[in-house]
């Protein structure tokens, strides 16, 4: 149980009692657990779908939707895509890695959250009801699957050094093929083959962004 422990208090900001497991490599040990956890917050997600649609009308369900979202999720993954983004103009790799370690927000990255913020919302707003659930369902579910192909398919950005070493020096090989499958799985379980290939997809578009 710790694993798990460690996993939710990682990925969220829900507070569970209990000891989670200590350790350099605790994190990647548990990131067998991260699709669970996906799957948990998708539930979540979906249930708080029907109370915001039965109150407000759908974009403002949508904004207070993603709001809530990004809130529970301690906005961990944005974090990272705007130092990603703000990399993005450095010259080399050792000025991309000190512009990614830097506090503060840059261009890039301010303009990337409010697209990526902007197209959820409208995304969330857009769909039909019935696969709109779905999906929500799924997408927490695929984004916790990612980085455990892309731990075990790349090397961290500085290696030996960091929570991503210590990450994928815990993580084991099987863990980012069998969470995978998992995906693609609830994909198919939930929208047919079309969720299959979503997740596939989207899986795809993760392993390419992170080479």
């Amino acid at each position: 149980m710790g694993s798990l422990i460690l996993a939710v208090r990682f990925l969220t900001v829900v507070p569970v009692p209990g000891r989670e497991t200590q350790g350099v490599s605790a994190l990647g040990r548990a990131a067998g657990w991260f699709p669970v956890v996906g799957l948990l917050l998708g539930a979540g997600l979906a249930g708080a779908l029907l109370v915001l649609h039965a109150l407000f009308p759908p974009l403002v369900a949508a904004v207070l939707l993603v709001t809530v979202w990004k809130a529970v999720t301690g906005g961990i993954h944005l974090d990272g895509l705007a130092d990603s983004l703000d990399g993005l103009a450095g010259r080399d790799p050792a000025r991309r890695l000190a512009i990614m370690r830097d506090s503060r927000i840059g261009v890039f990255g301010a303009i990337g959250l409010i697209l990526c913020l902007l197209l959820a919302v409208t995304s969330l707003a857009d769909l039909s009801d019935p696969a709109r659930a779905r999906l929500l369902v799924l997408a927490p579910v695929v984004g916790r699957v990612a980085p455990l192909l892309v731990g075990g398919w790349l090397r961290p950005a500085t290696p030996g050094q960091g929570l991503g070493a210590a990450f994928v020096g815990g993580l084991s090989r099987w863990a980012g093929p069998l969470s995978g499958l998992s995906g693609l799985a609830l994909g198919s379980a939930l929208l047919g083959p079309w969720g299959a290939m979503i997740a596939g997809v989207a899986l795809g578009a993760a392993l390419l962004w992170a080479g």
